[in-house]
């Protein structure tokens, strides 16, 4: 039996159960309504009519409310209005066709998944619905009050990458999202700053932009650059200097440490079909044409923007080019797992025992367990045998390559960049090897001391064990240090930093992180792509803020 009290204000009469859903009748409690223009007491009943509003679902079955309603008098003199209906504020605004429970039920399944998920979701609970009335009520939604702020972390999120982008403020103190700004302009950022007055703290990354907003917007604010930024940028810088001096770097010769490899351990990949080092020549040919366009371009005087517009590259592409020493090669990767490398061991075992037969090392692979085909065990043996095979055609006997040798392969700029900036215990032994290689360069010896110097101090500056005495002093002699180094990278990256240099030594002498900020754009992103990219930024922002 279903209580009186689940319908606040009213009496159930009965209830039916029609066609796989309920029907609740019920009428209203009180005796009397009260106008609500005037707020004069009435009982002089006009007429009386039934409003059939869709309420929650009930044992899984959806509801549907048959309630008798009655419409009164209003005798106040003074009132304009002669006839209202008695008003149900707990249960039913006016004119609606579903409860105000249901609405907000409705609207918390949209806020969570979107329009389309949410009714498909909805019907099956038995609050059939349509995607754009979830959505209506999403937007009816309250946006939750901001109220007094402290510290506030900003970062920026990409409402179409490499394009146009929005700005998220977070309140570090409470832990979650407080608005949502459609641009990341100085101009926008500093005035929402000016309608919150009282922002002691101000977390940020490294763009000038977010400074220039926090001192316009709130000049007595503490400014703090993130931190993982700022190991962000001194890694960019290194990658950008290697990237120019890579060429050079490729021609120093390997370590004994680097060359000392474990039997069957593979040092690059498997030599390629010939089609596929025709591709690889072809795609070299056209970058060795677009780089030696751009160093003529860049010679002649055009900037890298002008550049980037007229050839069609992207900026960092054209960047490169035109810093580079030599053309930049494409760096060998490590080699990718194959179901041959267990076997490798054996391989190489038999064939320094003179057994350069292919078919029959397969056999041999075969009954040990591999399960692939002889075409492997051809290549392997192709690129390694001592003497052409005994039915090599004529044809191919002057095409007959010479034994290939394991030689290491520097990796890329990008890899070299993060081993030269992670912490020096948690060092794999190959990347130990490699930036010891690189290290026979005097520059790249330099270079690397440094790079792991600041990058010691940004990881310690917060731990109280490791902790230096004066932060902000060693970081005044590492720029010292940075700006005679005579490398244009890491002057250049000094000099940023000098810029931004207040922010910076708040870093390191306070606790004050960006964090926050960036784990709420990695929430954001997640509902950004939910959407599909349909919706547009009113719809996210109530996401965003209302699912905090």
């Amino acid at each position: 039996m279903i209580l009186s009290s689940s319908l606040p204000g009213c009496i159930v009469d009965r209830v039916v159960r029609h066609s796989g859903h309920l029907i609740i009748a019920a009428h209203v409690r009180r005796d009397r309504g009260r106008c609500p223009d005037c707020g004069a007491p009435s009982s002089a009943v006009h007429s009386r009519y039934v409003r059939h509003p869709a309420d929650l679902p009930s044992f899984g079955e959806a509801v549907t409310l048959r309630l008798t309603v009655r419409r009164f008098y209003c005798h106040h003199p003074a009132c304009r209005r002669r006839t209202f209906v008695e008003p149900l504020p707990r249960l039913l605004p006016p004119r609606a066709r579903r409860t105000g429970r249901l609405a907000r039920a409705q609207a918390h399944v949209g806020l969570a998944l979107g329009g389309e998920a949410g009714a498909r979701l909805s019907g099956h609970l038995g609050m059939a619905t349509s995607p754009d009335t979830v959505l209506r009520l999403v937007h009816g939604m309250t946006l939750p009050p901001i109220g007094p702020l402290r510290a506030v972390g900003i970062d920026d999120w990409a409402i179409r990458k490499g394009q146009t982008y929005g700005t998220l403020l977070v309140d570090l103190d409470r832990r979650r999202p407080i608005d949502l700004l459609p641009d990341r302009s100085s101009t926008t950022v500093a005035a929402w700053l000016r309608r919150h007055p009282g922002i002691a703290v101000i977390t940020r990354d490294r763009s000038s932009e977010y400074a220039r907003a926090a001192t316009m917007g709130a000049p007595a604010a503490l400014q703090v650059a993130n931190r993982w930024h700022l190991l962000l940028n001194l890694r960019q810088a290194v990658e950008r200097w290697l990237g120019r001096v890579h060429g050079r770097l490729r021609h120093l010769p390997s370590l004994a440490a680097e060359e000392a490899r474990r039997p069957g351990q593979r040092l690059r990949a498997y030599r390629r079909s010939q089609a596929e080092i025709a591709v690889g020549l072809d795609s070299r040919a056209r970058r060795l044409a677009a780089y030696e366009d751009v160093r003529r371009r860049f010679q002649g005087g055009e900037t890298l923007l002008a550049i980037a517009r007229q050839t069609g590259l992207a900026r960092g592409t054209v960047r490169k080019y035109a810093q580079a020493e030599s053309f930049p090669e494409r760096a060998t990767r490590r080699p990718s797992p194959s179901r041959l490398d267990p076997y490798l061991a054996h391989l190489e075992q038999r064939m320094t025992e003179g057994c350069e037969n292919a078919m029959e090392l397969w056999r041999e692979l075969r009954e040990r367990g591999f399960a692939g085909t002889h075409r492997q065990v051809h290549r392997f043996v192709a690129e390694r045998r001592t003497r052409p095979a005994r039915r090599t055609a004529r044809k191919w006997l002057a095409r007959t390559s010479p034994p290939v040798t394991d030689a290491i392969p520097l990796p890329s700029p990008k890899q070299l960049a993060w081993f030269l900036t992670q912490p020096v215990e948690g060092r794999l032994p190959h990347a130990t090897a490699a930036i010891g290689r690189i290290e026979q360069d005097p520059e790249a010896a330099r270079f690397g001391d440094l790079a792991q110097r600041f990058a010691v101090l940004v990881r310690t500056c917060c731990d109280d064990d490791s902790r230096p005495s004066d932060p902000a002093g060693e970081l005044d002699l590492w720029l010292d240090a940075a700006r005679l180094s005579g490398i244009p990278a890491l002057e250049t990256f000094a000099v940023g930093l000098e810029r931004d240099g207040a922010a910076v030594r708040t870093a390191l002498t306070t606790s004050w992180s960006n964090g926050q900020a960036e784990g709420q754009i990695s929430r954001l992103k997640m509902l950004k792509r939910t959407m599909y990219g349909r919706a547009g930024f009113p719809l996210l922002r109530r996401r965003v803020l209302l699912a905090a």
